[in-house]
């Protein structure tokens, strides 16, 4: 069975770019290659709010050049949310863009976004309001200066929205190790995405940082490091706190240390922060501040599982010790992983969950390192084991389909919460009859948001290849989906995971956050085709509402329904009478078996027809009492409330 069988192929998207036109779509169900955003029916809708590459931004003035206007970058992948405590708007959202380039208005290396939202009471869908900023720009969709306050960004990859207040940093990933690195050349364009279009059409060559001259650190945050000078080079790979309200960084946050950051989470104390740095060794690193909510001074440790306390402290007074962290870490014996990522914190719970996105085969990047001190997590001495190879520091070990990872911070123990897979052994991948019918490989992008009172885990793929059962034999398309997990279910596993959404061809499904009120799920596709119509051609910043009027009965019905169809069951089923659920119902039933289905009231009117599915909206029909009838004749009573 093919991975992207839904039980519904008739979409009802809204699109929304400078107006709003609804549209139906029909999508191919054995597309391995979609072109455009898929999404289940009713009652959820989608809408885009940000198209990179396309839309506009509004910039300060930088390299001497005054503030005007510049097309907005693309790789869109974090998405941080501030809101509005004054209740004049939804709040602020802050996109990363991990795409590199020069240009003389935004700024060379990275960049990010911010731009205001708030919620359309008629229509639910989300409207990006103009704004006045209080160094004068004016627009819908702001560049963040980090040139004229912090120094360049570099690939702005993950980040941090806090759940305690709405503060956002952004995570400098890109780790550069000589001001070679920097420079970067020529951007890729050969590989179907889209390469940047500098402002002036001039030639993609020397894209990057262009000023590789010592950079100057001024900051009152950091005594240790105010007059510092640093190689140019050594001034990226830190988490940058940014101001989305003005647009403006604030600081990087140089007592954190230079790491090659992806993702992090701050607690419900307010002074404890998770990071997660994506790299092979990657640490679970810590820090707690002195008092809540000053992140300036604080202590810095690393995870050690086999330690006592869990947690090295490391010297970060020591402005060497932080821009060497990655061999502080080591030295300090560190549990290594094999490429954390995001962080995600459940505050009902105060529990941590993390995405390991895992890599083929780690043991060229680790072995070295276990060599000078650093050890495995028990997980990965448990998975070599069962690999029957001495260790994961074994050139034959293998980790291709990573996981997802539980902190307990009152026990400062790690584990395994689900495993990506069904792992294939063999590299050569199984055909697309014989697929799987549920796969998740290469977890990356991670929150936590509540559905009906429940807490959900919002899991994103970014498959790092197609061997090894990534994708069916002969498709060279790395599909990325959207996959939510109760997290309410003991020992979960692959077939209680959710399908929500996958993004179009070539590209990666990112940065997903809940807006403060529960109603809609903001995503990014990033870096997909670009022979993808438009918009799906761009990195995009996409909502999808309507998560307030679903329930966790039916994300489960459906999902049973989904599995049990992709399974083949259907054909026991089919021999039972025909029965429709939930009932009663208030917006939509699920069928044990497809067929095309007649709704009647009680005069005998025909009021709905559905053509050959197992899933029917029925929001838009006034409460009272209706009959089902199937197209073999059965018929059942229906209540909708």
């Amino acid at each position: 069975m093919n991975k992207f069988l839904y039980s519904l192929v008739i979409l009802m998207l809204t699109f929304q770019m400078n107006g709003q036109t609804p549209f139906a779509e029909e999508i191919d169900v054995n597309d391995f290659a979609p072109e455009r955003v898929v999404m289940p029916p009713s009652p959820l809708t989608l809408q885009v709010l940000f198209v990179g590459g396309y839309d506009i931004v509004q910039t300060t003035d930088t390299y001497n050049n005054p503030a005007g206007r510049a097309i907005a970058k693309e790789w869109h992948d974090f998405i941080g949310f501030t809101p509005d405590r004054t209740g004049k708007s939804l709040g602020w959202v802050s996109v990363n863009h991990e795409m590199i380039y020069r240009d003389d208005r935004i700024g060379d290396g990275g960049g990010m976004t911010v731009f205001k939202v708030e919620r359309d009471p008629v229509t639910g869908l989300l409207k990006v309001v103009d704004q006045t900023l209080e160094d004068g720009r004016e627009g819908k969709y702001f560049n963040v200066d980090f040139v004229n306050t912090v120094g360049e960004t570099g690939m702005n990859c993950g980040g941090i929205s806090s759940t305690f207040d709405g503060r956002i940093w952004t995570a400098e990933e890109w780790f550069r190790t000589s001001n070679e690195s920097v420079y970067v050349g020529s951007q890729r364009s050969g590989d179907g995405r889209n390469a940047p279009v500098l402002p002036d059409n001039s030639s993609r060559d020397n894209t990057g940082v262009r000023n590789l001259s010592n950079f100057v650190v001024q900051t009152d945050d950091f005594p240790e490091w105010d007059g510092m000078e640093l190689e140019k080079f050594q001034n990226f790979n830190y988490m940058v706190e940014i101001d989305p309200v003005n647009a403006v960084a604030l600081r990087k946050q140089y007592n954190w240390g230079r790491m090659g950051w992806e993702g992090g989470s701050i607690l419900n104390d307010n002074r404890t922060v998770f990071l997660g740095p994506d790299n092979t060794p990657g640490f679970w690193m810590r820090f707690v501040a002195d008092q809540p909510g000053d992140f300036t001074k604080g202590t810095l440790s690393v995870y050690k599982h086999d330690h006592p306390d869990y947690w090295i402290e490391l010297d970060n007074s020591d402005p060497e010790v932080l821009l060497n962290l990655q061999d502080a870490a080591i030295a300090a014996g560190g549990t290594m992983y094999n490429r954390p990522e995001w962080v995600a914190h459940d505050p009902s719970t105060n529990l941590v969950y993390w995405t390991e996105t895992g890599r083929d085969f780690p043991a060229s990047r680790w072995a070295d390192e276990a060599a000078e001190g650093a050890v495995y997590d028990p997980a990965h001495l448990a998975r070599a084991e069962a690999q029957g190879v001495s260790s994961p520091g074994d050139e034959n070990y293998r980790d291709t389909y990573g996981r997802i990872w539980v902190f307990d911070p009152n026990t400062n123990k790690n584990t395994v919460l689900l495993e990506g897979g069904p792992d294939w052994n063999d590299p050569l991948s199984p055909a697309t009859s014989n697929y799987f019918d549920k796969h998740l490989s290469n977890p990356d992008g991670l929150s936590v948001m509540k559905i009906d009172g429940q807490s959900f885990l919002v899991i994103q793929e970014d498959l790092n290849g197609t061997s090894y059962g990534r994708t069916p034999a002969g498709i060279s398309n790395r599909l990325c989906e959207l996959y939510l997990l109760n997290l309410s279910i003991e020992n979960p596993t692959i077939d209680d995971l959710i399908r929500i959404t996958a993004v179009p061809a070539g590209a990666e499904i990112t940065g997903a956050i809940v807006t403060p009120d529960g109603k809609s799920l903001l995503i990014n596709s990033q870096h997909p085709n670009s022979n993808n119509p438009f918009p799906w051609n761009h990195s995009l910043t996409f909502a999808i509402h309507g998560f307030d009027r679903v329930k966790v009965e039916d994300l489960n019905q459906n999902a049973a329904l989904v599995d049990n169809q992709k399974k083949g069951n259907l054909k026991t089923a089919e021999l039972e009478a025909f029965s429709v659920h939930p009932n009663p119902t208030t917006r939509q039933i699920f069928l044990n078996k497809s067929s095309d289905v007649a709704i009647y009231d009680v005069r005998g009117q025909r009021v709905q027809v559905a053509r050959n599915t197992n899933r029917v909206d029925v929001s838009g029909l006034k409460a009272g009492a209706y009959f089902v009838q199937n197209s073999e004749g059965e018929m059942v009573q229906l209540i909708i409330q």
